[in-house]
């Protein structure tokens, strides 16, 4: 982004934003915090920015079991809840489950007893090769959909844990591509389907994040909730069936 795109953006003079990048003015508390909305800085480094220009942190960092966030948690909890009976979880800034729905247990039937101990971490869960991976249909394709993301919050992070887990996770035996299963609804472009193997059915699912629109705890703001739809009608009557 330029500096006269970032200025226009911000409503602010070239020349007042090209003296506070050069050091050249001191920005006050409220100019960061606008910069560092126009720029998406996530709320965690958007402390940094404060510590490093001389104020104090403004965004507070708590446990999900804190009090002060239970209407939160209560949230999380209704969301995953009214999920069922398919799969749904939230997880943290680095991908460990934080809070589950429990649905469907046999998508984890096979998976190495290590791998399901606390922190669960849901990438590893995914793509180790005692893990999900060898039911894991479309392993190829959805190996890289999740690699995808997890380098573009690497991009927008340089957190070192996430580095470790993507070298980690890139050091997994990678499949060869390979033709998607017949009975799924795709939409290519558009939607990358996640297909398992359970018994002797391939269930095909689709998911989405969800976020907190307005977070102000730094632990909410990196909180995401991961939930799984049917992506075609076979799906939806095999997971009613192992509901009954």
């Amino acid at each position: 982004m330029s500096q006269l795109d970032l200025a226009c953006e911000a409503g602010i003079s070239t020349r007042h934003l090209s003296f506070v990048e050069t050091g050249r003015a001191a920005p006050s508390r409220d100019m960061l915090l606008h910069l560092a909305e126009q720029l998406e800085v996530p709320v965690r480094e958007r402390n940094v920015l404060l510590v490093a220009a001389g104020y104090a942190p403004l965004f507070p960092e708590r446990s999900l079991e804190d009090p002060q966030l239970a209407a939160a948690r209560a949230a999380i909890d209704k969301v995953l809840e009214s999920h069922k009976p398919y799969p749904a979880f939230a997880v943290d800034r680095h991908w460990n489950m934080v809070a589950s729905n429990n649905a469907m247990p046999s998508i984890y039937d096979g998976v190495a007893p290590d791998l399901m101990r606390p922190p669960v971490n849901v990438l590893r869960l995914a793509l180790h090769p005692q893990g999900m991976a060898p039911r894991t249909a479309n392993l190829a394709e959805w190996r890289a959909h999740l690699l995808a993301r997890l380098r573009q919050q690497i991009d927008l992070t340089a957190d070192q844990v996430l580095m470790d887990l993507h070298a980690e996770l890139i050091a997994y035996p990678a499949p060869r591509a390979a033709p998607t299963h017949a009975g799924a609804n795709r939409i290519p472009g558009v939607l990358t389907p996640f297909q398992l193997r359970v018994g002797d059915a391939v269930l095909s699912f689709f998911s989405t994040t969800m976020v907190f629109g307005t977070p102000i705890d730094v632990t909410l703001s990196e909180l995401a909730i991961e939930s799984f739809f049917p992506a075609d009608a076979e799906t939806a009557a095999a997971v009613r069936e192992m509901g009954e």
